[in-house]
């Protein structure tokens, strides 16, 4: 794998623990917690997704974001 691959994977396990501990969030409240870049957020979120990991759904102006 690739350094930025190993990065956006290392995200996604971060984001998958924040779920895992806090339950139901939005994005905006991953990025502050997590301090994540808007391009690490969306990217990790993205691996997740292909994986099938998370639910991903609209909510008014933005997405809210759970566990499988």
């Amino acid at each position: 794998m690739s350094e930025i691959t190993d990065r956006v994977g290392y995200a996604a396990g971060e984001i998958w623990r924040y779920l895992s501990e806090n339950g139901e969030s939005t994005p905006i409240k991953i990025k502050a917690n997590l301090g994540l870049s808007n391009t690490m957020l969306y990217l990790a979120l993205g691996w997740l997704a292909r994986e099938d990991k998370v639910n991903i759904v609209q909510f008014e102006y933005s997405y809210k974001i759970s566990l499988k």
